[in-house]
């Protein structure tokens, strides 16, 4: 799951980003409204993490341009200012929730993971290949119906690959899929992911198939000897 993250406070903005990594969460943190508006027109995000007093476009302007644009990209606002006014105000301009600073880090989580069940309500929220199978929601994983233990990251190559199944996912698009803007991932650790992913899924009636000089592929079926 991609976070957008616009925060101008600094300390806040790293603190964050670390906190919601080590919640397997993968974090784009940007200081002001207006590269999070580039950063929308070129990358897919599950959730926008935004403040209101942002230094030149404020918070507000920001949802405001997101929703005309017909994004349903869901939306929640952190920020210090409690007014009833503001409250009103980022909710009916489009926001899903909205948390006031200081906070805890357990209810930020809780709420991130309210917003995005809520936004796939309407849809099927599991992501199955076979007898594999992902919850984007809980973040779980299972095949035959046992729990797949997956790092953070091998949870994310993952998904991706289950996202473009049957077709091949590109190694340079997967890389740039959940690699982090300021710590980008390179083409060799994906393969080393894609290798840890194999060994927990061998012997397993799903593989992942190598297309050389384009990428990766997620098959039903036992893996070629």
């Amino acid at each position: 799951m991609r976070i957008l993250l616009v925060e101008d406070d600094l300390v806040l903005r790293v603190g964050l980003k670390e906190a919601l990594e080590q919640a397997n969460f993968t974090v784009d943190p940007l200081g002001a409204a207006e590269p999070a508006e580039g950063a929308l027109g070129l990358t897919t995000y599950d959730l926008a993490i935004v403040d209101i007093g942002l230094p030149g476009m404020d918070g507000f302007e920001l949802i405001r341009r997101i929703r005309r644009r017909g994004l349903d990209l869901p939306i929640l606002i952190l920020t210090a200012r409690d007014a009833l006014e503001d409250r009103v105000v980022g909710l009916d301009i489009g926001a899903d929730d909205y948390l006031v600073k200081p906070f805890l880090l357990p209810e930020l989580l809780a709420r991130i993971r309210a917003i995005t069940r809520r936004s796939r309500a309407s849809a099927n929220p599991l992501i199955s290949v076979g007898v594999l199978t992902l919850d984007p929601a809980n973040h779980t994983a299972d095949i035959e119906g046992s729990p797949l233990e997956l790092t953070g990251r091998e949870w994310s190559v993952l998904e991706q690959l289950m996202l473009a199944a049957p077709k091949v996912i590109a190694k340079q698009k997967l890389t740039d899929s959940i690699g982090h803007w300021d710590n980008e991932l390179t083409p060799n650790a994906v393969e080393i992911y894609i290798s840890r992913l194999r060994a927990k899924l061998a012997g397993r009636p799903v593989h992942i198939r190598t297309v050389r000089g384009i990428g990766y592929r997620l098959e039903e079926g036992a893996a070629d000897v």
